[in-house]
């Protein structure tokens, strides 16, 4: 598209959960820090949030990306809004376990069964439920808190990892039992004008960017209009790009910015 007219090796503002463009801000590195944290100190379950558009699958890939598949067993359930009986045949079609038309008892006794045998290897196995928000019968919330019974010498045969938009703290805390089993929580939030900046510049210089594209205040103006939420700013940087080429710009600047984002609220 607008690759060759800029000298970009790449488009450098794909919204999509690249590790190769990952971009660590103070909040995303605790948050990783966190997740790694409850994952092999056995904390049980970890709750993180962010409003939409600020990282919270890029880290769960990152993550899962860093663990050695030899010892870790993972499921990750990318859509929840699931029933409870849903929910469990899902966890173990993740696990290599196919279990549909199988009662409750079966599927309980065959995922325990699993664990056992993960933890009996010196292994661990890891639930990722992302966009938890989602989780809306309470039978399931429910569920997903009962995995956190199967335990092992005082261990926790499963780890649980519920990612969410903000409004999945209220989820949580409507199933009080659940929230008690929050080993760690953490909440990412947008990037400051600071962080913005280096991220457009990481993204840039990882696109093989090597000469200036975008002017000082035209750089400010995205952070701005974006509010710091990364998702937006790809958005705008996309699109500000495009727009510089399709103008033969030979920067993008403040005005252009403002345009481009006008036009996206439109």
């Amino acid at each position: 598209m607008y690759e060759a007219y800029w000298s970009l090796n790449d488009r450098p503002f794909r919204n999509t959960p690249d590790p190769h463009y990952a971009f660590f801000a103070r909040q995303h590195e605790e948050a990783m820090m966190r997740m790694l944290l409850a994952l092999t100190e056995g904390q049980g379950a970890m709750m993180l949030t962010g409003d939409c558009g600020c990282g919270k699958t890029l880290l769960s890939h990152i993550l899962l990306d860093e663990l050695d598949p030899d010892r870790f067993e993972v499921a990750l359930i990318r859509y929840p809004n699931l029933s409870a009986a849903e929910f469990l045949q899902e966890v173990l079609r993740q696990l290599g376990i196919e279990a549909a038309g199988r009662d409750k008892a079966w599927m309980l006794r065959a995922l325990e069964e699993a664990l056992l045998a993960v933890h009996a290897r010196g292994g661990s196995t890891l639930l990722i439920v992302d966009e938890a928000q989602m989780v809306c019968d309470p039978m399931t919330l429910e569920e997903i808190r009962l995995l956190l019974n199967f335990q092992q010498d005082r261990k926790f045969l499963l780890t649980l990892f519920l990612l969410g938009q903000p409004e999945l703290r209220e989820r949580v805390a409507q199933a009080p039992q659940l929230q008690q089993r929050m080993g760690m929580s953490f909440h990412v939030g947008p990037l400051d004008e600071e962080e913005g900046l280096r991220y457009l510049a990481h993204r840039l210089a990882v696109a093989g960017g090597s000469h200036e594209i975008f002017t000082r205040e035209g750089e400010c103006e995205l952070v701005r209009a974006s509010r710091g939420i990364p998702r937006r700013l790809n958005n705008l940087a996309d699109m500000a790009l495009m727009a510089g080429c399709g103008r033969k710009s030979s920067l993008v600047d403040e005005e252009l910015v403002r345009r481009v984002a006008a036009d996206l609220r439109e």
